[in-house]
């Protein structure tokens, strides 16, 4: 049974430590700064809890030892000082995080692995699942031409000016939205602006719009460079939700003041579980000297496990994360330094016990 340490007891870190813990294969440890959550969740299900104080990298390190991984759901600005801790105490760290630079710094670090010890980030959904199908895709066509990836969150029932309700990570909500983006333009590798390239498109009779943010690709442009000539990645939201975002973090400027803005997020826009989750890759490229396109479209609706309402976001990311532990420690990824999410193979993922959520 492999001992795991998931940091974070948020809506993601308690949804990753309860599908572990429910499998039997893993003896979790939930790990916060927040006493109180942690002797609630305690009362919740059978995992063992500690408070533990992620800045304090001394003391960190020295609680690692005792893993054999550890899983940050912590906010993607505290991944850097794990990931470090993670390096120094020999085990292998696993992540969530959609920011770049975090993204690259934990690369870096992978280089000085030990054998056995891997480094892998963007666990989730996008950046995550939607890379993995993605590549998959690719690998289906002889000579692409354009790869499109499209993910949101959304409301079920949207209510709001904004058509929109938190359903995760507020932090990484505005790091989405705030951040330059990554794209393969006419071949070449370009940076994009956040809230720009609308589109509108229908499915299943609702109307929705697509833009860019920041996160979403992973490291896929750098993979496919090269071998494609168009490559993007993009939030799906209601129509009308782009302008709105736009007005808050540029006309307003609170792209500059990103404290405020969660507070301001935080306190007008309501959380909900009752949400879908929509995915949607589409790959045009040339097989047997037909030019073709072919789409993969699926939606996770939230449902009830282990007694308990979970949102399609938590089930989405959780299941994700625990997909890549299994494949992990069932031998199906490299074992040593940076692990790509490009280096999962789609069938064991979607086969997987946690990966068969996303089956459609």
């Amino acid at each position: 049974m492999k001992k795991v340490i998931v940091l974070g007891a948020g809506k993601i870190g308690t949804s990753i430590a309860k599908l572990l813990a429910h499998s039997g294969d893993y003896q979790i440890t939930l790990g916060d700064i927040d006493k109180n959550a942690l002797d609630r969740l305690g009362k919740q299900f059978s995992v063992v809890t500690k408070v533990i104080n992620v800045a304090d990298s001394a003391s960190l390190t020295s609680e690692l030892k005792q893993y054999d991984a550890v899983v940050s759901a912590c906010s993607y600005h505290l991944n850097n000082g794990i990931a470090e801790a993670a390096l120094h105490a020999g085990i292998s760290y696993f992540d969530l995080t959609e920011d770049v630079a975090t993204t690259e710094f934990v690369r870096k670090l992978a280089a000085k692995s030990k054998p056995g010890q891997i480094f892998m980030p963007q666990c989730g959904l996008a950046p995550g699942f939607i890379g993995i199908l993605a590549q998959s895709m690719f690998h289906k066509f002889e000579r692409v031409s354009k790869v499109k990836m499209r993910v949101g969150a959304l409301p079920l029932y949207p209510s709001n000016m904004m058509m929109y309700n938190l359903t995760w990570s507020t932090d990484g909500l505005i790091n989405e939205y705030c951040n330059p983006c990554e794209a393969i333009v006419d071949g070449e590798l370009v940076k994009v602006q956040a809230l720009e390239g609308l589109e509108r498109f229908s499915l299943d009779g609702i109307d929705y719009e697509s833009f860019n943010t920041s996160g979403g690709l992973g490291t896929l442009c750098e993979t496919l460079k090269g071998k494609v000539y168009s490559l993007d990645y993009k939030t799906v939201r209601y129509q009308g939700h782009c302008y709105l975002m736009s007005f808050l973090t540029r006309s307003l400027k609170l792209n500059r003041r990103r404290a405020l803005l969660k507070e301001i997020l935080e306190e007008a826009v309501p959380i909900t579980k009752q949400d879908v989750v929509l995915v949607f890759c589409e790959v045009d490229g040339w097989r047997e000297g037909l030019f073709e396109q072919e789409a993969d479209v699926r939606k996770i609706y939230n449902l009830t496990l282990f007694d308990e309402h979970w949102s399609s976001i938590q089930i989405t990311t959780a299941a994700s994360l625990c997909t890549i532990l299994d494949l992990n420690y069932e031998g199906k990824l490299p074992a040593t330094g940076f692990v790509k999410q490009e280096d999962v193979n789609y069938d064991d993922f979607i086969n997987n016990r946690f990966g068969r959520h996303y089956q459609t």
